[in-house]
């Protein structure tokens, strides 16, 4: 049994050790709730700036108005504001002491989609397309709430800047869509001309998350994405002498079946990758054989390694089942990698551990969700590949309402990201944006 001294000793003990961890507990729920009545102050009006960004879409390369309207905004709170970086860019600075360098990006651009989802506020704009035609425009992948929320976060975080130190850019990018913006802005000297950063944060909406809640992805998150074209060259005919051919068709469809063995026996099971055939297109009549069979390929990967043994093999099946079909050297398959290229998304798992904990103080361990690696593609990988590499994290925001995932779990199907029927919850979706946006960069510069 302890005696009433040893008692005494250990309880002073205890208090001078948890004195301080109590004082910190305290002080990040009094920031979590500074945040949220920030938050709650501009809500109206970032309600009326999402309205303005749904009805006035912009497509990628064109987003002048929405870039205008950006600046604006990043100019009332103070930062320091630069238009036109890599085309359409805008980068917005807002230097507080000495501390980390965060950067936290939103894109601007919308899609040639016509809105059917039925609101009173669905976008009605018309445009021209870079080809001339025209074409309806519709934010579908809520690039609209990655601006709103974006510059929500500049607001709440100009307001708090006796909470943090550091550096501040913020950067609305274009062409997400078209996979080019990011590289656009990092060519016109977005790690030279302004401040480079520690850490690089991101959020994208999600089409199967209920509203309020996050996602998450530790290390790879999205897949690099090239583009491939083939171009199968034969020998073309009279459909009715096929032996004096060599039939670009029957080689190609050769050519489609052979790529299904890269996944299935050239690259090891647990390393995923995706070669898709989108487009095949060659011949001009029933009964005539054509000289030329045209294929586009997307290819899907995560590791740099593991890229270049895919697009290897491609080249290598195309070439050598040409020469099977005995086409001659000089009339072999041209394999193009085209440079669309978006490199693969890695989550740095420290930063990733480190937000979480916020977060879940934050909002709840219940609303923050696990995710699953996806092969899609996200450009705002590349702010994390300049050497030296930057630490990343992007995750995803819930959008969709309690009521609609109450009806999907009852079988009926969500529209997904770039369907005309897509659009998020617009309040909790904002709300929960720039509230964990706020925090996650708090937390890096405090």
């Amino acid at each position: 049994m302890l005696s009433p001294k040893t008692i005494a000793v250990l309880a002073i003990t205890l208090a001078v050790v948890l004195a301080p961890l109590m004082a910190q507990g305290q002080g990040t729920d009094s920031q979590f709730g500074v945040i949220q009545a920030h938050v709650d102050e501009e809500y109206p009006s970032l309600k009326e700036l999402y309205l303005h960004l749904h009805t006035h879409p912009e497509l990628s390369y064109h987003e002048t108005e929405s870039a205008n309207r950006m600046a604006e905004e990043f100019e009332r709170v103070g930062f320091e504001v630069t238009q036109n970086v890599g085309g359409t860019g805008v980068v917005a600075v807002m230097k507080n002491g000495d501390g980390p360098t965060v950067l936290v990006r939103g894109d601007m651009d919308a899609l040639p989609v016509k809105g059917e989802t039925g609101l009173s506020y669905a976008s009605t704009v018309m445009t021209k397309d870079d080809q001339g035609r025209d074409v309806p425009v519709m934010h579908a992948c809520g690039h609209d709430i990655h601006m709103t929320w974006l510059i929500g976060t500049a607001r709440v975080l100009s307001s708090m800047k006796q909470e943090w130190n550091g550096t501040l850019v913020m950067i609305a990018q274009p062409a997400e869509e078209r996979g080019a913006g990011a590289s656009a802005m990092l060519r016109d000297g977005l790690y030279e001309r302004f401040p480079r950063p520690d850490y690089a944060l991101g959020l994208h909406v999600r089409g199967d998350q209920v509203a309020g809640s996050i996602g998450y992805v530790k290390g790879y998150a999205t897949a690099n994405v090239d583009s491939v074209d083939i171009k199968v060259q034969g020998i073309g005919g009279h459909g009715a002498y096929p032996h004096t051919t060599k039939d670009p068709v029957v080689i190609a469809c050769d050519i489609v079946v052979a790529l299904q063995t890269i996944a299935s026996r050239e690259i090891a099971p647990q390393d995923p990758i995706v070669v898709t055939v989108g487009s095949i297109h060659g011949g001009t009549k029933h009964n005539i054989i054509g000289n030329q069979v045209d294929l586009q390929l997307t290819v899907r990967t995560y590791s740099d390694e593991t890229r270049s043994a895919v697009l290897a093999a491609i080249e290598r099946i195309a070439v050598n089942t040409a020469r099977v079909a005995g086409v001659s050297e000089d009339r072999l398959p041209i394999v193009t990698i085209k440079d669309e290229f978006t490199p693969s998304g890695y989550n740095d798992p420290e930063l990733v551990d480190r937000t979480l904990d916020v977060f879940n103080a934050f909002i709840g361990e219940d609303n923050v969700v696990l995710g699953q690696p996806t092969m899609g593609g996200e450009d705002f990988a590349r702010y994390g590949r300049q050497d030296p590499p930057t630490p990343i994290f992007m995750y995803g925001l819930g959008s969709i309402s309690k009521a609609r995932m109450a009806e999907s779990e009852a079988g009926k199907p969500l529209p997904s990201l770039h369907s005309s029927r897509y659009h998020p919850e617009m309040e909790p979706t904002i709300k929960t944006g720039v509230k964990t946006m706020t925090a996650a960069v708090l937390d890096l510069m405090k």
